[in-house]
């Protein structure tokens, strides 16, 4: 083993399709022995930050269409929003086995009911092999758990919590709702009370207070959870949400690309290399919707750019991981 000029070793990175990372398309095609996409779909309307429970605020960066991918199918049945969203990422990545994703909002501040049909309606179609659903730390209960438990013992059941930082005042200023401890006790309770459900987390970078070392802390805390996957984020600014109010004041300045990439490059050198990751950076779907950093209209050139820095540095994930 040698050490290139950044100090940082040189060791090949393990066989993952090419990629400094270990993609989540390749666990899925082990798991299921073909390509799998999620299908994302919305059953839920609110959220309790939305509905103001507890005094909580809607998220500081979150838009009026809860992250969801096809807000102008949101208001369809179940039903007709898997058929027209199936067709659509089915064309996009020739793909013909698919994950019903319940995306938008917080799915599991539904009526439970509501999650049981949804979930039935989803495993109906014969080219479904499993569902995920996307949730937050403080939206448990017993009978949810209860559900999840017996839905992952007949079929894949991803949960993917929403904890966006385990700084608890970055969490205050984006007005979260819950602490960084809530987000700890809820993934070991469901890895607990559910332990066939496959868990994973959000996190989001570009915080006004974010530092190299607490990215590190980062990644080795997820390190220690009984999660399988990460997805990475970097906050922008969308129209009509209050993080653009603080950018128009001039009070807050969005992460450049060429930051974020060397903080996606520091996380995954310290991530576990059987962590599995979605993606490495956000899109903004809707353009007309991005007020900055410009940067996020161009995905592919955005991916290109991380890539290239993760490249340059010699790096890839599991490189520092003990």
């Amino acid at each position: 083993m040698h050490s290139g000029s950044s100090g940082i070793s040189t060791q090949p990175a393990p066989d993952w399709q090419g990629k400094p990372y270990y993609p989540i398309s390749q666990v899925y095609r082990q798991r299921f022995g073909a390509k799998v996409i999620k299908v994302p779909v919305s059953i839920a309307d609110t959220c309790p930050n939305r509905m103001g429970i507890r005094g909580m605020q809607t998220c500081i960066f979150c838009d009026e269409w809860g992250s969801f991918a096809y807000p102008e199918n949101q208001d369809n049945d179940l039903r007709e929003q898997i058929l027209k969203h199936r067709e659509k990422v089915a064309k996009r990545f020739n793909a013909n086995r698919f994950l019903v994703y319940f995306q938008a909002y917080t799915t599991t501040f539904t009526q439970l009911g509501k999650l049981k049909s949804g979930f039935e309606t989803a495993l109906s179609f014969d080219d479904v092999v499993g569902l995920v659903v996307g949730t937050r730390p403080d939206c448990l209960s017993a009978a949810l758990l209860d559900l999840w438990r017996q839905t992952a013992e007949r079929t894949f059941l991803g949960v993917e919590f929403g904890v966006q930082s385990f700084d608890d005042d970055q969490l205050l200023w984006m007005r979260r709702g819950h602490t960084a401890r809530q987000s700890i006790q809820a993934l070991e309770r469901v890895a607990k009370e559910a332990p066939n459900v496959d868990l994973g987390l959000h996190l989001i970078f570009g915080w006004p207070t974010e530092n190299d070392k607490q990215i590190v802390e980062t990644a080795k805390l997820c390190n220690s959870l009984p999660i399988t996957n990460v997805k990475l984020h970097n906050l922008h600014v969308l129209a009509k949400t209050p993080l653009e109010e603080l950018y128009r004041k001039g009070e807050f300045e969005p992460i450049h690309l060429d930051q974020y990439a060397h903080r996606v490059a520091l996380f995954l050198e310290h991530l576990s290399p059987k962590i599995a990751v979605h993606r490495l950076a956000a899109l903004s779907s809707r353009w007309e919707e991005l007020i900055a950093p410009d940067w996020v209209r161009h995905k592919m050139k955005s991916y290109q750019a991380i890539l290239d820095h993760i490249h340059d540095r010699g790096s890839h994930q599991g490189l520092r991981f003990p």
